[in-house]
């Protein structure tokens, strides 16, 4: 292995329009960028959009056959999921998925209570 030398920038020989450019000294070398370059604030994702986001999803699928099957799917954010398929099954579905909230850690918030 070769040991490392000090290497200094080569100059032109001075003449008379250049009298001190052989005396310069070489630019200290640093790791990276100047100190301040690149540290610019990044803006936070900052929601614009004030309506309110769906929490509970109902779906129900009935074809426009009467002999047809009649299903439902009831979705919440908090991981409540439950199935139904034909006509009872989806009516109680239905009343399941209008009496959740009550029972959701996501809706049913002890400070929204009013006393």
């Amino acid at each position: 292995m070769t040991t490392a030398r000090n290497l200094r920038f080569k100059s032109l020989p001075a003449t008379p329009n250049r009298s001190q450019a052989a005396n310069r000294a070489a630019a200290p070398v640093t790791g990276g960028v100047p100190k301040g370059v690149g540290r610019q604030a990044v803006p936070v994702a900052v929601r614009t959009d004030l309506r309110p986001q769906p929490v509970r999803w109902l779906d129900i699928i009935a074809p426009p056959s009467f002999s047809a099957l009649v299903s439902a799917r009831s979705r919440c954010r908090c991981g409540y999921e439950r199935t139904a398929r034909g006509r009872s099954g989806v009516l109680a579905l239905i009343e399941a998925h209008t009496a959740h909230p009550e029972s959701c850690p996501l809706l049913n918030t002890e400070g929204s209570k009013a006393a």
